[in-house]
C-alpha cells in the first residue's frame, strides 16, 4: 500500500509545526553585515587600489613572481628547469 500526503503551508509554518526555531532575525542580521563588508571592501577592487597593492611589494617580489610563473609554465610545457 502506498500513500501520498500533500501538505500546503508556509516555510515559516512549516518551521514552527516542526518545533524549530525563527531565524529570521539572525539571517536579516547576517545579509545585512554581509553587504557592510561588500561595500567597504568594493574600493579595494579598484584597479588603481589593485596595482598600488601589487607595487607595495616592490622588485623583490616581482621578480620572485615572475620565477614563480616561468617555473609553471616551463613544468606544464614539460621543460626542465
Amino acid at each position: 500500500m502506498k500513500m501520498t500526503i500533500e501538505i500546503d503551508c508556509t516555510p515559516v509554518e512549516a518551521r514552527a509545526f516542526l518545533g524549530l526555531p525563527d531565524v529570521s532575525g539572525l539571517n536579516d542580521h547576517l545579509v545585512k553585515e554581509m553587504q557592510a563588508r561588500m561595500d567597504a571592501n568594493m574600493a579595494m577592487l579598484a584597479p588603481e587600489e589593485l596595482l598600488k597593492n601589487w607595487m607595495a611589494f616592490g622588485t623583490g617580489a616581482q621578480e620572485s613572481f615572475r620565477k614563480l610563473m616561468t617555473a609553471a609554465a616551463n613544468a606544464a610545457a614539460g621543460k626542465p628547469d
